[in-house]
């Protein structure tokens, strides 16, 4: 890999990868004072983190809320300036990167043509004022996609992907629902042909068989158009069914990541063994038989994280005092090379 000029371009041999995050960092300024502010702590939202998602692949965020999540995906888009770390985005087809924490202006607005977010709350994510043919053709607008004719043809096109009715586009959000919403929602962020999008909890705030209907168009699109998915969520079960692989997060941190079928099947760090054991299962002898893991205690602050592994504090195998209240445990594969499995906890 090679790092040239002060924007950083990198070339990786590697690509299947789309996005390549390096050790990113958000840390939000606790602040005292009123004539002379000071800094006097700090709210580690996210705490060095490192993964890659692939072309056309869907990488599942978990964890619990509050762990860093959408904060993630945020700073990722550069909605959040990162306090530190790499963005690594492949900007064209030779496998050249470019860190989209070291740009601005005009170059980034370009960038956000190619990266897109669907926003948990579909009733607070559109304006009240537009109506659903200007709230979707927005981006056309802004990026001077298309204008006039075009502009009509593209919005009632977008639209239509979604399965909502070209005549919709002269009604304003207060006449949907929510599911309806949330596939404008969706249609905006088709509308600018981005290659990454950010799905922050999408599904959520609606009912479960609305929640399958979205599942499925989200599923549908990215067959059809080729898109990469970071899918944030704390719903395991949708998780598992629509992502490749899927990391977990717990407080700043990711402790796990490797392949859905490997995490569900094998999970190695006690939190997301703790996760799993949560979710029910529809079969009284299998739910009546297998062991549930409770935490105990309280997450802690992300302004005063414990030492070494965040987690011991609620962890039911560290060895306190010892390795796991002095050391950071490293972020490390215990899989194969063709299946990796990233794991941070001493124990394992």
């Amino acid at each position: 890999m090679t790092i040239t000029g002060s924007n950083i371009t990198t070339t990786n041999a590697n690509d299947d990868i789309l996005l390549d995050v390096r050790d990113l960092t958000m840390f939000f300024p606790v602040t005292r004072g009123i004539i002379f502010e000071r800094k006097v702590a700090d709210v580690k939202a996210v705490d060095h983190i490192s993964f890659t998602v692939k072309r056309g692949e869907t990488l599942g965020l978990v964890g619990e809320s509050g762990c860093g999540k959408t904060t993630t995906g945020r700073a990722i888009l550069q909605l959040y300036k990162p306090t530190d770390g790499q963005v690594l985005f492949q900007d064209d087809d030779e496998g050249n990167f470019i860190d989209l924490t070291k740009i601005k202006g005009e170059r980034m607005r370009r960038m956000r043509r190619k990266m897109q977010i669907i926003f948990q709350d579909p009733y607070g994510s559109l304006n009240p004022r537009m109506s659903c043919g200007s709230i979707v053709g927005e981006p056309l607008t802004i990026h001077g996609l298309a204008k006039g004719k075009e502009y009509r043809d593209r919005v009632e096109e977008l639209l239509t992907i979604v399965g909502l009715h070209p005549y919709f586009a002269s009604r304003y959000p207060h006449e949907f629902s929510g599911g309806q919403r949330q596939r404008i929602g969706i249609a905006r962020a088709l509308a600018a042909s981005p290659s990454f999008i950010v799905c922050d909890e999408p599904v959520s705030a609606l009912d479960v068989s609305i929640q399958a209907q979205i599942i499925n168009l989200l599923e549908e699109l990215q067959a059809r158009f080729g898109l990469t998915y970071l899918f944030i969520a704390h719903d395991l079960s949708v998780v598992r069914h629509i992502s490749d692989r899927v990391a977990v997060m717990y407080l700043g941190k990711i402790a796990e990541i490797t392949d859905r079928v490997e995490l569900y099947e094998n999970p190695l760090h006690p939190y997301t063994k703790a996760l799993l054991s949560a979710v029910p299962i529809p079969d009284p002898v299998v739910e009546a038989t297998r062991e549930r893991i409770i935490l105990q205690g309280d997450v802690p602050s992300p302004l005063h994280p414990p030492s070494g592994c965040n987690f011991h504090p609620r962890c039911p195998i560290a060895l306190v005092p010892g390795v796991c209240n002095e050391v950071m445990p490293e972020f490390r594969n215990v899989g194969t090379a063709d299946n990796p499995h990233f794991v941070a906890c001493h124990r394992v």
